[in-house]
């Protein structure tokens, strides 16, 4: 298994900044994709950005596309989310997920799809104000 929690979230004013962390234990080295999604109340929950392990290029939503940069840093099995020119629509419960080789999930789906993930983390309030 693997056990994911983030930490970073807040308050902030519109076009300020916040960094998200997303820490990774357990059974990390079966980790293939870390993606972070977010969840406004009333709405489905919905893809932001995603990061491969071993490699390869970074995928974004269009709306954070330019602001939010994803990072990880595989010795400390992290994942960060680094959110610039926050606005009110930023506002969410943010979440980090992983896939695992080890899991059917991502056969078939693609890096913005909630299915592919099998580990998720308990989430972390993001509140931007105007």
């Amino acid at each position: 298994q693997v056990q994911l929690v983030e930490s970073g979230g807040g308050l902030v004013q519109a076009g300020g900044s916040l960094r998200l962390s997303c820490s990774a234990s357990g059974r990390t080295g079966s980790m293939i994709l870390m993606g972070w999604f977010r969840q406004a109340p009333g709405k489905e929950r919905e893809f932001v950005a995603a990061i491969p392990w071993s490699g390869g290029s970074t995928y974004y939503a269009d709306s954070v596309k330019g602001r939010f940069t994803i990072s990880r840093d595989n010795a400390k099995n992290t994942v960060y989310l680094q959110m610039n020119s926050l606005k009110p629509e930023d506002t969410a419960v943010y979440y980090c997920a992983a896939d695992s080789r080890y899991s059917a999930l991502f056969v078939s789906r693609t890096y913005s799809d909630t299915q592919r993930y099998t580990y998720w983390g308990q989430g972390t309030q993001v509140t931007v104000s105007s």
